[in-house]
């Protein structure tokens, strides 16, 4: 039981929800290779850093000898899931979703291990199922079952319309498993129903119910709302690496820690142990640089992870003005241009109020002195350099 216990750990950290652990246990007592689901809708190119939580949690699983079964939803995804959405979420192309599709396999063996990991694409038995047989499937489930989901059951009180297809998602999302013979499936804290409807229809089917883990959803940059790339408070991964080590370098120390749970593969023990190096009166900031390094390694390369940090050090540290500025030619006539309107017209702030905000916390460099004159007015033939918090540069040039 000692070795079950030390698995338990793994699997559960930085987890939120266990169902059910009884059950997982005695699957891992087998002692074979479980066969570990977790899917994903490709319903945009690129993945970030909210989106690896899931594909984390995975190869915790690989590196205790179990199967990944990778689940690419080209099927599902042209329904799109309406899990925490309050209005019906436009359907894909089946083009946008082979599109994406193809980056998705590129990005997640970054994390994975190729030789544990199966790519499958449910279209493969979800278009061989067809019209009767979706018929089928719909039967194993009310619309009064549907309307316990959380998202579904706001929507109906508040009069918003749900359209009949998203009812069909959580029954495809758990047919999934049936034609995958799931052990386990992982999916976020907003996927519970659609993975206790596996269970259920696995059972129907007469298989043994899949155990569920629900990781939770990772705060973005701004330690508040979930990661996303509609919010601007993402970390893509595939990012120039400056970008990845200057955005985690970003985040609150509190944060931190989140996200060393949920993204670090260090063990507890050593995370704890920074943890504990702080409390003793280490700089946070040289923990959050472990962390950006491990990050940055982890989808560029170690040498990319090094030559980050010298770029973050030479930047930011030491006030460095980077080579490769954003150009922003501006018109500034006679009566010249006051500085709020510039910072916004160049795209270093999204309004003239947050400009004057920036200035007032002293987070406003010209030609890298730190801006204190609001009144400040830029005339026709001046070419300056504007800096806004740490990472935000432009070279401006008035006419």
């Amino acid at each position: 039981m000692t070795e079950i216990t030390e698995m338990l750990g793994l699997i559960k950290r930085g987890a939120d929800e266990l169902l059910v652990e009884s059950e997982l246990v005695e699957k891992l007592k087998s002692g074979r290779p479980l066969r570990v689901k977790a899917g994903f809708d490709p319903t945009a190119p690129d993945l970030h850093l909210g989106h690896t939580v899931l594909i984390n949690k995975l190869r915790h699983f690989q590196e205790l000898g179990h199967q990944v079964l990778f689940l690419i939803g080209d099927f599902t995804g042209m329904i799109g899931d309406p899990s925490g959405k309050n209005t019906t979420r436009p359907p894909l192309t089946r083009e946008q979703v082979l599109d994406n599709a193809k980056t998705y396999q590129e990005q997640v063996f970054k994390i994975l291990d190729p030789e544990r990991t199966e790519v499958c694409f449910n279209s493969s038995w979800m278009e061989a199922l067809g019209a009767s047989g979706m018929i089928r499937l719909a039967a194993q489930h009310t619309v009064a079952r549907m309307l316990e989901r959380d998202d579904f059951s706001k929507r109906y009180a508040a009069q918003q319309s749900i359209a009949i297809h998203e009812f069909l998602y959580p029954l495809c999302q758990g047919y999934d498993s049936v034609a995958m013979k799931a052990d386990v499936e992982l999916g976020g804290t907003d996927q519970r129903f659609n993975l206790l409807v596996g269970r259920e229809l696995q059972k129907h089917y007469g298989q043994p119910p899949q155990c569920v883990l629900t990781m939770p959803l990772l705060e973005g940059l701004d330690g508040v709302n979930k990661m996303s790339k509609s919010l601007g408070n993402y970390i893509g991964i595939y990012e120039p690496p400056s970008e990845i080590f200057g955005k985690v370098m970003s985040i609150s120390d509190e944060l931190m820690w989140r996200y060393y749970t949920l993204l670090s593969f260090k063990p507890t023990a050593e995370v704890e142990g920074l943890r504990q190096s702080i409390a003793e009166g280490r700089n946070p900031r040289d923990v959050k640089v472990l962390l950006a390094q491990e990050l940055v390694a982890r989808f560029h390369g170690a040498a990319a992870a090094v030559a980050a940090l010298e770029d973050f050090e030479a930047r930011f540290q030491r006030n460095a003005i980077p080579d490769d500025l954003p150009e922003v030619s501006l018109i500034a006539g006679e009566a010249g241009l006051a500085i709020a309107g510039v910072l916004k017209q160049a795209g270093l702030t999204a309004s003239t109020s947050e400009s004057l905000r920036m200035i007032d916390q002293g987070g406003v460099r010209l030609n890298g002195e730190k801006l204190s004159d609001k009144g400040l007015l830029l005339r026709a033939g001046e070419t300056v350099v504007l800096q806004v918090g740490k990472r935000k540069f432009a070279r401006v040039s008035f006419w």
